[in-house]
């Protein structure tokens, strides 16, 4: 089959899940999340039971591989940001993108599969993530206003986006001067993940990306398991809400009189 007429399809933590069953909450050792997700590797599946799926994809274990918080650190985020999280599934970036964006800024958990969204907003009301603000989105649309969004992450995902080309050049739109997409995904020699033959190399992710006019390079290795590819939007970035306000401050601040240069009530007396 031709991969570009492949309709993906989101999954938990920006893993798309592949497999033919359901995971079993009884089952003796479940798989690692991308050994899970990629099993059978067929892409017409619906994942519902998003509450069984988040006992594979939301694994502490997951963690020492993953690792969240360099990916976040990767994302250079701050207070204000408006970051997308492409393929949210259960949440598992969520937390640590909530907090590097507060209090102002905000997350767009989007997921194509309905239950995913569901598990998504009820997840971020249990964990105080009012923040982040679940979506669903169509498999060839994120879905996203031109310049609306100053990053794009998308995890262990990119590999099965069908049309990869026009879905760039739909993230490139969403993107703001400045911002760029992040995508991680699966090395040739990682032991996790889908068969070689459905992985991309970064080279070829950027070359896609690059055609919707974005600047990608290779970030250094850090991941022992994936690359991470950056796509910048040309353009300076403009300045957050609280950094404007934070500016604006400090301006007025700057031009008030200090408290020896200002007139004393005695000297204005007429």
């Amino acid at each position: 089959m031709n991969p570009r007429s492949l309709v993906f399809v989101f999954l938990a933590s920006s893993v798309l899940a592949c497999r033919t069953t359901e995971p079993s909450a009884s089952s003796a050792s479940a798989p690692s999340a991308p050994s899970a997700a990629h099993a059978g590797h067929e892409m017409h599946h619906r994942f519902e039971h998003a509450e069984e799926w988040a006992k594979i994809f939301d694994d502490p274990a997951r963690d020492g591989w993953q690792m969240p918080i360099e990916v976040t650190r990767a994302l250079v985020l701050h207070d204000g940001s408006v970051v997308v999280d492409l393929g949210a599934g259960t949440g598992y970036f969520e937390p640590y993108l909530a907090f590097a964006v507060a209090p102002s800024g905000k997350v767009v958990a989007a997921d194509v599969e309905a239950d995913m969204v569901r598990y998504l907003g009820e997840r971020a009301k249990r964990e105080g993530l009012s923040n982040v603000e679940p979506k669903r989105v169509t498999a060839d649309d994120p879905g996203l206003a031109d310049a609306s969004v100053d990053r794009v992450l998308i995890v262990d995902t990119w590999h099965h986006v069908g049309a990869r080309d026009a879905y760039a050049g739909k993230l490139a739109r969403a993107l703001k001067p400045g911002g760029f997409v992040l995508v991680v995904d699966f090395t040739m020699e990682s032991d996790e993940g889908p068969p070689k033959e459905h992985r991309l190399l970064p080279e070829t992710v950027m070359k896609e990306l690059a055609g919707a006019g974005l600047e990608a390079r290779v970030l250094p290795q850090t991941l022992p398991k994936q690359y991470m590819v950056r796509a910048d939007k040309p353009g300076a970035p403009a300045p957050s809400a609280s950094a404007a306000a934070s500016a604006s401050a400090a301006a007025s601040a700057s031009a008030a009189p200090s408290a020896s240069a200002a007139p004393s009530p005695k000297t204005n007396k007429k």
